[in-house]
């Protein structure tokens, strides 16, 4: 994230006028000055190394009230000192004169709480506010700016009062008290996300779970409520633009969706296992926890949209008025974003698919081809086909093959079904067990004892011949290279089938051609029975497979994705 993202400049580091830490670098004593603050404080401003202690209480007060006004800003005093602990920025105490009355040293010390979270807010915002932290920070800590000026507005109020004789110490402690809780909630939330380094939705959630913990104080919830939502915004925005136009625009990588951009939709067609669907946009761990239940959703909105915008189809999800992602809270009105927002998605990629692309036609096609639904080109193919499926599988010219499936496809019914130019010819490099084994990702080395998964030592095209089909994109999210390998595993069975009852055939007419013998008892007898017996089970088999087997599922399929909400139910 940070290799992608601009750099602070240098500048903007070294220079601390530009950042306000000069204040905090300078020793008070240059700050202090009479004419520098308009307060006259002749009577000890000369004796700056005196302890407080040799003032009467009076004066004392005055110096303190002084003192913790600046204080509260991140400022030494005179009598008020900042140590910090070399290594940690979060280490921060406000120290007295111990020679100062106890009464205001107490007063005081109920005040440093108020100073020490200014200061850790105000270098949060400093730190927060570079490239590399994101925009939930850039947010966070835009809000927090906000917020320190309405608190810089309050001291300024104060130091007025001072100014004009009417603030005492005790009225200094009462003016802030309203302020302390919210400050001090603030700076536990910014310690914890400046030791884990929180960015994106890990600030959402953490300033959502400081929120509900304070649910018993309803000044600081409502600013903790405030505050995650302000951060939120740009979150949302990037939310937004997921769910209503399928565009990830995350330049610091805080969105909860991960684009994968090595995975193209290519792949859909070539390879068995492609992921493309499922890994190109993934789940990152890190999710918004007022997002976590709809997660899934927002994912699949988006990949939805995607896949229309990469099939240029321009589509842009209807947003009224009032159903502007940029808030949430107790009214769920985001929910109701989200869902209007995926059913639109998934009835508009639906209808593109089912009209447009005909997916409905194609598994028809894929039907009368792979699962012999119109078996005729089949034979006729066969017969003209067979010398050069009976060569062996490295033997066979594949450009042969296809030459002679186009002629058996225009020479029969085929020829009027619109997608048979798709169909093309393949030879594989297994027999069909194997195609098999590989489908349940069986290894075959594992079970070497077993003779029936070794290959024959030579097989030929009959038992690795197979047809394939040309998917395009989109139809290949449904049909993909994995579904359509099991249709040509279907189909390889199926040819088998259908050449094994050719031969039983071809043998049952040499039987007829001897009936006329005297052939009772004899082995050409009971070869003819064996034969009649085989070619029946074969018939019986095929009869089954196509229709109690493929047709009955294939109306059930096809019911199914008449009421199909979503491309995920296809």
């Amino acid at each position: 994230m940070e290799s992608n993202c601009p750099s602070t400049p240098r500048w903007n580091l070294d220079r601390p006028f530009l950042t306000g830490r000069f204040h905090q670098e300078t020793k008070g004593t240059s700050r202090f000055a009479a004419n520098a603050k308009g307060f006259s404080l002749d009577s000890f401003s000369s004796g700056l190394e005196n302890p407080i202690g040799c003032y009467d209480a009076t004066v004392q007060e005055l110096i303190v009230i002084d003192d913790l006004l600046f204080a509260l800003v991140g400022i030494e005093g005179r009598y008020i000192s900042i140590k910090r602990v070399h290594g940690k920025v979060d280490a921060i105490s406000f120290q007295v004169d111990t020679s100062m009355d106890l009464a205001l040293q107490e007063l005081a010390k109920r005040i440093f709480p108020l100073c020490e979270s200014f200061l850790l807010i105000d270098q949060f915002v400093e730190s927060r506010s570079q490239f590399r932290n994101g925009l939930v920070n850039h947010a966070f800590a835009a809000a927090l700016r906000a917020l320190l000026l309405d608190y810089q507005a309050m001291v300024a109020q104060l130091e007025h009062q001072f100014r004009l004789g009417r603030l005492s110490i005790q009225g200094l402690w009462f003016y802030c008290q309203p302020m302390m809780g919210s400050m001090q909630a603030l700076s536990t939330v910014i310690r914890k996300a400046s030791a884990n380094n929180y960015a994106g939705s890990a600030v959402l959630n953490l300033l959502q779970s400081q929120a509900k913990a304070m649910a018993g104080d309803n000044a600081v919830r409502s600013l903790l409520e405030k505050m995650t939502q302000s951060a939120s915004n740009a979150y949302l925005s990037i939310l937004e633009r997921w769910i209503y136009e399928g565009a990830i625009d995350d330049p610091y990588g805080e969105f909860f969706i991960a684009e994968n951009k090595s995975l193209q939709k290519e792949s859909l067609t070539q390879d068995y296992d492609a992921k493309y669907w499922r890994q190109r946009y993934s789940l990152k761990e890190d999710i918004p926890s007022f997002l976590a239940n709809i997660a899934g959703t927002i994912l699949t909105t988006g990949k939805y949209l995607n896949v229309m915008r990469e099939c240029g189809h321009t589509v842009q999800v209807p947003v009224p008025e009032n159903s502007k992602l940029m808030t949430f809270g107790s009214s769920h009105q985001y929910l109701e974003c989200v869902k209007a927002a995926y059913e639109f998605a998934s009835g508009e990629l639906l209808r593109l698919i089912k009209e447009k692309y005909d997916l409905i036609g194609k598994l028809r096609s894929i039907k009368h081809y792979l699962l012999l639904d119109q078996g005729d080109f089949l034979v006729h193919f066969m017969d003209i086909a067979r010398e050069e499926l009976l060569k062996k599988h490295d033997e066979i010219s594949v450009e042969k093959l296809q030459s002679l499936l186009d002629l058996a496809l225009r020479t029969t019914a085929a020829a009027a079904d619109p997608c048979h130019e798709d169909l093309t010819c393949c030879v594989e490099r297994s027999s069909v067990l194997k195609g098999f084994s590989r489908l349940k990702d069986l290894d075959i080395r594992n079970v070497s004892d077993s003779n029936d998964l070794e290959e024959p030592i030579s097989i030929t095209g009959l038992e690795t011949f197979s047809l394939s089909y040309k998917i395009q994109w989109p139809l290949s999210i449904v049909i993909s290279r994995k579904a359509l390998t099991k249709y040509q595993l279907i189909f390889r069975f199926l040819f088998h089938c259908k050449h094994v009852e050719r031969q039983l055939c071809a043998a049952w007419q040499m039987h007829q051609g001897v009936r006329a013998l005297n052939t009772h008892g004899t082995a050409i007898s009971r070869s003819s029975l064996l034969c009649r017996s085989m070619l029946k089970f074969i018939n019986s088999l095929l009869h089954y497979l196509t229709f109690e087997v493929l047709e009955p599922n294939w109306h059930v399929m096809h019911s199914r994705l008449q009421t199909a909400k979503s491309i995920d139910e296809v």
